[in-house]
């Protein structure tokens, strides 16, 4: 089985929970410590595997291998990548039974970053994100006014549109807009418009 890794808790004895995506589940297990036992982390891909005890509700994590990616030493995009899949956590926690988009979106992602700015990647993928969850906002309805935005539109949280006068926030020219929503591009973005992006993303997915 292989799974992105979202989420790590300490707890007693060195001892870990990990939470882990998987192709179509959400798996929580636990994982003793070890001296033998390969680093893992918030990210890793790895291939485990399960085992069940009927002392426990939480299935034991053994046999872990991580699988690296050919950008698992470039500091930079690790980073924002660990960033990405913090945000995982919280948004899918409830969950257990996942659609495979997800694991889906983080495999391509995986390979997006290879050749290209990893903020601008992560930023298209969760364009994507959004549009498969049902919250990508294309109609350019205010969230604050409630009418249509034609001009100055500004972006909050969950990407969601707003006029820019509702909320003193950074204006964007609306084609801009249009075309990230619709061709999941940044191409027409500069790097400055693409950090406040990023801003919002880390706010929460």
């Amino acid at each position: 089985m292989q799974g992105y890794i979202i989420d790590v808790k300490s707890v007693r004895d060195d001892d870990l929970i990990v939470t882990i995506i998987t192709r179509e589940h959400l798996i929580t297990a636990y994982r003793f410590y070890g001296a033998r036992h390969s680093n893992i982390n918030i990210g890793y891909k790895i291939d485990f595997e399960l085992e069940t005890n009927l002392k426990s509700t939480m299935p034991r994590l053994k046999d872990v291998i991580q699988l690296g990616f050919n950008w698992i030493l470039d500091r930079d995009k690790l980073y924002c990548w660990q960033r990405l899949l913090k945000l995982f956590y919280p948004h899918l926690k409830d969950v257990e039974v996942l659609d495979s988009f997800y694991f889906k979106l983080l495999d391509n992602l995986v390979s997006k970053i290879i050749k290209q700015n990893p903020k601008r990647a992560i930023i298209e993928s969760y364009i994507q994100l959004l549009e498969f969850e049902g919250r990508l906002h294309t109609e350019f309805i205010c969230l604050l006014c409630d009418t249509t935005i034609t001009e100055k539109i500004s972006l909050v949280r969950s990407f969601h549109p707003v006029h820019a006068e509702c909320t003193y926030s950074k204006q964007f020219k609306m084609k801009k807009v249009t075309s990230l929503f619709h061709d999941k591009s940044l191409i027409m973005f500069e790097d400055d418009e693409v950090e406040y992006l990023w801003n919002l993303l880390l706010q929460g997915l």
